[in-house]
């Protein structure tokens, strides 16, 4: 698959009268990334191609990001800090400690810093926390008018997906991708887990997510398992120490149960033997599409999935893309029933896996 390249559409100047400029080569290069596990991945891309300019980059995450920017090549220490304006339970602004980080990031003496956020999140609050640490050049994605908080304003492109807007965000601000990087989203080496796995080919159910609009019930992922193995796949099923429960009840006695056993970079690895992964839309899926397994994504329309589908692996897109709930950003479902994903049969799942793993072979 050939993933489309950067836009390089021109950067907007916010600093009247100063012209862009080129980041000095071996710079010390701050990007930040605040939210959560899937979205970090997401911007490794972008990550590796500030990596092929500067002489350090330093990663400012979100605690819920923090797993996958430690799987990231091209980051050279990551940060991690809560900040106010991020997430669904966002710390107090007294207590977040910004004055502490702002003196810690203005200690740290960066050149330049490229804020990336999603389609419907402001970089500003960010964009003026690096002023205030004193980052003498500034980049980031804004429909908000800047003022003087960016030096350089990019304006993504129409529909372009999250991986590919962080990578013309950074390319505007003069990083771009080293001549053989394709794009994709990728890890650094990762752990054996057959001893988890178990010996033999199988697929990777993941039944969580972190917003219930997103994902089934647990008696239809029970179902699609049973199925599963009833068509002589082998199932590993997975999950984090939260969805321990979840994980027994859909695996039940035809999977193998994973649920609370992986770290981070162990679940990468389950992920990188799977013949498909089966998920919703979560960060598994991003992790999955990072090693490189095809993906069939239960995926809920509350966000597009031309921005948010598993990026630059092969897929199948499972759901109504056309609900009522589309683009609501709902984490609850709004309608009766679930009919986006309600709608999508365990049939359905396995017709996806064999044509995942046929198109494979």
């Amino acid at each position: 698959m050939t993933l489309p390249p950067p836009t390089a559409a021109p950067a907007t100047l916010t600093a009247p009268g100063e012209p862009p400029r080129a980041v000095p080569a071996g710079a010390r290069v701050l990007v930040t990334r605040l939210d959560s596990f899937g979205d970090v991945l997401l911007a490794g891309p972008a990550l590796r191609a500030v990596a092929e300019h500067a002489g350090h980059v330093t990663l400012l995450c979100g605690p819920q990001g923090r797993a996958a920017a430690d799987l990231l090549p091209g980051v050279d220490d990551v940060l991690t800090w809560a900040a106010p304006w991020e997430g669904t339970a966002p710390p107090d602004v007294a207590e977040s400690g910004f004055a502490d980080l702002t003196a810690d990031l203005r200690a740290a003496g960066y050149d330049a810093a490229l804020v990336l956020t999603s389609f419907h999140q402001s970089p500003l609050p960010t964009a003026l926390m690096l002023r205030l640490a004193g980052v003498p050049y500034i980049g980031a994605d804004s429909v908000d008018h800047p003022g003087r908080l960016l030096d350089v304003r990019h304006r993504r492109a129409e529909g372009r997906h999250e991986a590919e807007a962080a990578l013309d965000t950074a390319a505007a601000m003069g990083f771009t991708p080293g001549r053989f990087d394709d794009g994709r989203l990728r890890v650094l080496p990762l752990p054996a887990t057959g001893h988890l796995t178990g010996r033999g080919p199988y697929v990777v159910v993941h039944p969580g997510a972190s917003a219930p609009a997103r994902t089934w019930p647990a008696e239809r992922w029970r179902e699609t398992v049973a199925l599963l193995a009833d068509n002589d796949h082998r199932v590993v099923v997975t999950g984090g120490p939260a969805e321990a429960a979840l994980t027994r009840q859909v695996a039940g006695t035809d999977a193998v149960d994973l649920g609370g056993r992986t770290d981070a970079r162990q679940l990468a690895g389950v992920l990188l033997m799977a013949d498909a992964v089966v998920c919703g839309n979560t960060g598994p899926a991003h992790l999955a599409a990072a090693v490189g397994s095809p993906v069939a994504s239960l995926f809920a329309p509350v966000v597009p999935a031309e921005r948010w589908r598993p990026y630059g692996v092969p897929l199948v897109l499972l759901g109504d893309q056309q609900a009522a709930c589309a683009g609501t950003r709902a984490r609850h479902c709004p309608l009766a029933g679930h009919p986006c994903l309600n709608g999508v049969t365990a049939e359905d799942v396995l017709r996806a896996v064999r044509k995942l793993i046929e198109e494979a072979r």
